[in-house]
């Protein structure tokens, strides 16, 4: 049944793009070709002519834009017509254009894009229009908008030709309009607290910075594989030793990982580091550029995410992962100090824990991520990380087992990840090497060795702070969007054939 339908669908969608083609094919006999007009000069956008309509009010404008909507009324008609500030109305009438522009009016298919010269004027119900004395044709659309112009709701359709999303569906714009005031509140706020903004690459030979599965390539030229980043972080330490003490990028990292409501392989990501502050001073600058950034761009910092009403006012909940654990479970891990310790407590909970990442430190992670990350609904801040899955970061001096790192919760997801940077070379060189073995062992995330890195830590690194912020995840809790593809242009998609 399902066949049939999206059968019929196709010889419909051919007849219909059938039927636009034999239009243009007139258009051009008559000698008028829209495709080879260049320019059209607008003299006002659709919100202007409605914002400003006292002003307006008779005199004469010119619109550009998608026509949305047509009404034939015998010698006279009405249309929509949809540019990127919103649509606006136009009465259109034989009296006006003449008989033949007026018939080729008639002809026009909603998707066209026309401009159009009038004066502004008020309807009898009140809509601010415009009264058209001249339409022009500047682009004929052949293939027809999606389900009889009301909308597009197929989710996986709507993500492939997000150009057709962007028209039919008004909100789906106002989410990216939303992204780019978020991205520009970000810039001002980093500005302002005096960090710098670079561009780091995204090819290197060496995958490090974090623990994940890198995409590989290869440079033709050089005969070198590569890999795309997964992190531009050893870069952006290598400025603070050379001399940068406040640095930030914002860019692209590339995962070879499982896709889901929360991950695509190539996503936005901010990285920041300050020179002589550690993780605490993360933790303090994370709250005040999200809830400035919220305040800023929505007006609030109380805001909805999904089921939950978050409250993103300073200050935020702060505990660490040993706490938070025994807080969920009534294990304590500070009392549990061999691997084989942790290993029983972990069969005994049902807590499943791999070959290569059984010990004490792996097993405490794997107990967070089973029992608590999914409880952290307001803002909270998890410290303390073990030094197993924390192979960058300073550890604490009374506990050296344990880093100084924190990563930030809010509605069960993981937004930032921040550390007090390591930056002892014996210590780095030595985590780095059993990077190497885990990788060596089967660990597809596991990093590999930067000799460069540990050269730059021999130069000197000086205390310094780091973090790195989820900018999709960020955009879909301040747009209360379900999934990351919601936020992202054009996501990763697998090809249809």
């Amino acid at each position: 049944m399902d066949n049939n339908n999206n059968e019929n669908q196709e010889l419909d969608m051919n007849n219909l793009m059938k039927v636009r083609k034999e239009k243009l094919d007139k258009l051009k006999e008559e000698g008028v070709n829209p495709f080879e007009v260049t320019k059209f000069n607008r003299t006002h956008t659709s919100k202007q002519i409605i914002d400003n309509y006292d002003e307006l009010e008779d005199k004469d404008v010119t619109v550009a834009g998608r026509l949305m909507a047509k009404r034939i009324m015998g010698k006279a008609s009405f249309c929509h017509i949809q540019d990127a500030d919103g649509r606006i109305q136009s009465y259109v009438s034989i009296n006006d254009l003449g008989e033949e522009s007026y018939k080729r009016f008639k002809e026009y298919d909603i998707g066209d894009i026309i401009g159009l010269t009038g004066f502004v004027f008020k309807t009898r119900t009140g809509e601010v229009s415009i009264h058209a004395k001249e339409v022009k044709l500047l682009t004929k659309s052949l293939r027809p908008l999606p389900e009889k112009f009301h909308g597009l709701r197929d989710n996986d359709l709507r993500y492939r030709q997000r150009y057709v999303d962007l028209i039919v569906n008004p909100e789906v714009k106002e989410t990216f309009i939303i992204r780019s005031k978020i991205l520009k509140e970000i810039r001002a706020f980093m500005d302002k607290k005096g960090y710098m903004e670079v561009e780091t690459p995204s090819l290197t030979t060496v995958s490090t910075g974090d623990a994940a599965r890198p995409f590989t390539t290869h440079h033709n030229t050089l005969d070198l594989d590569m890999y795309l980043r997964i992190a531009p972080e050893l870069n952006l330490k290598r400025l603070i030793v050379g001399g940068i003490d406040k640095v930030f990028e914002i860019g692209k990292n590339f995962r070879n990982e499982g896709m889901d409501i929360k991950h695509n392989p190539e996503f936005t990501n901010m990285e920041f580091y300050s020179a002589y502050e550690d993780y605490n001073d993360m933790m303090s600058i994370t709250e005040e550029l999200i809830s400035t950034v919220a305040q800023n761009v929505l007006g609030t910092t109380k805001i909805q995410y999904g089921e939950y009403e978050i409250d993103l006012t300073p200050k935020w909940k702060r505990i660490t992962m040993i706490e938070a654990i025994k807080n969920e479970t009534g294990v304590d891990f500070d009392r549990i100090r061999t691997d084989e310790e942790a290993q029983k407590i972990a069969k005994e909970k049902g807590v499943e824990f791999e070959d290569l990442k059984n010990t004490r430190g792996h097993i405490i992670n794997e107990f967070f991520e089973t029992f608590v990350e999914k409880t952290l609904i307001q803002p909270t801040f998890i410290m303390d990380y073990p030094v197993e899955v924390s192979p960058l970061t300073k550890r604490k001096k009374e506990q050296p087992e344990l880093v100084e790192r924190f990563e930030l919760f809010i509605g069960g997801t993981e937004y930032a990840n921040a550390y007090s940077e390591l930056n002892d070379p014996i210590d780095q060189y030595e985590r780095l090497l059993k990077q190497v073995e885990a990788k060596e062992k089967g660990d597809e995330e596991a990093g590999g060795m930067d000799e460069d890195f540990v050269n730059a830590l021999e130069i000197g690194l000086p205390p310094t702070g780091g973090e790195g912020i989820g900018i999709d995840r960020l955009i879909m809790l301040l747009t209360n969007s379900a999934s990351i593809r919601d936020v992202l242009l054009f996501p990763t998609m697998k090809p249809l054939s």
